[in-house]
């Protein structure tokens, strides 16, 4: 039976059980939607099983299909690395390295620069950087290596801090001068805020170290700190962001700390990159010279 399988038709079946739809398989593979229906029914006919059951609603694996997919996948995770390790020059750091990075000043400037100056240490390297804000899924979107602020809860991957990030809540004195000053993080919730991807603010009092959490509606609403500092230096509400996003603003007096009593607790800045996965040569050196970057007090 081994003989008559097709191993592109396995791939496409783990994709399919990955992405849970025809469609988006499809997509990923660049082909047709027919094409990855012939290739799973050639699939299951070869083998005499059921593997998916498909109606024109849902999609869902046979227990069979389960067993298979769970095996195929290692399976196939084996042989990607098995290519890799083949392929890899052992002499050379060459070849693209694929990063996702938060924005703002943490990803533009200071990764945005790491990364020209690795480039320009390693020419025959390419770097494609991007700075999608969702937390990516470094397997299923094909990303070498991702850098995010706060814990990391997936076991799977290798946090390597970098550095601690101090958070602050900050707004302008025009605008607290109209709109009055909050004394507790419940009262934001009357104000108006500046919110990127992170909705629910944590905050622990200096005194008590009791906590809480705000959920924030923002009134401007994007994944850039650039432009949430921007929104507070133009008395548009209140912000919570890096302190380090803003230093000269708060030592200006431009912005100032909401909160005497109550501040949010640090997050680590991380390297995050897969814990199993064969590493190239080139993401070995990247990931070096990005903990030497920051041991040498690149922020």
């Amino acid at each position: 039976m081994l003989n008559s399988l097709n191993l592109a038709d396995i791939r496409s079946f783990v994709l399919i059980a990955q992405l849970g739809s025809f469609t988006k398989a499809a997509q990923a593979l660049d082909v047709s939607r027919s094409h990855v229906s012939r290739q799973i029914s050639n699939l299951e006919n070869q083998m005499s099983v059921t593997l998916l059951i498909r109606t024109t609603r849902t999609l869902k694996l046979t227990d069979a299909g389960k067993r298979f997919y769970l095996q195929c996948e290692q399976a196939l995770n084996g042989i990607e690395q098995a290519v890799l390790g083949a392929v890899d020059d052992v002499e050379k750091v060459q070849g693209e390295i694929r990063i996702n990075c938060v924005g703002g000043y943490l990803g533009e400037d200071v990764i945005g620069q790491i990364a020209c100056d690795f480039m320009q240490e390693y020419p025959q390297t390419q770097i494609h950087l991007d700075f999608s804000s969702h937390r990516v899924d470094l397997l299923e979107e094909d990303f070498d290596i991702a850098f995010r602020m706060g814990q990391l809860d997936d076991s799977g991957f290798i946090a390597r801090k970098l550095m601690t990030v101090e958070m602050s809540t900050l707004a302008s004195p025009d605008y607290l001068k109209v709109m009055g000053r909050p004394s507790h993080p419940k009262q934001l919730i009357s104000h108006q805020c500046l919110t990127g991807s992170v909705k629910r603010w944590g905050y622990q009092h200096k005194a008590t170290h009791s906590e809480l959490e705000v959920v924030i509606k923002g009134h401007l609403q994007c994944k850039n700190g650039r432009v949430l500092v921007k929104g507070a230096l133009n008395h548009q509400g209140i912000i919570r962001v890096p302190k380090l996003y803003c230093l000269k603003q708060i030592k200006t007096g431009q912005l100032v700390e909401v909160f005497d009593e109550w501040h949010i607790p640090s997050v680590a800045f991380s390297a995050i990159y897969h814990k199993d996965r064969y590493q190239p040569k080139r993401l070995r050196a990247f990931i070096d010279f990005v903990v030497a970057r920051f041991a040498s007090g690149v922020v």
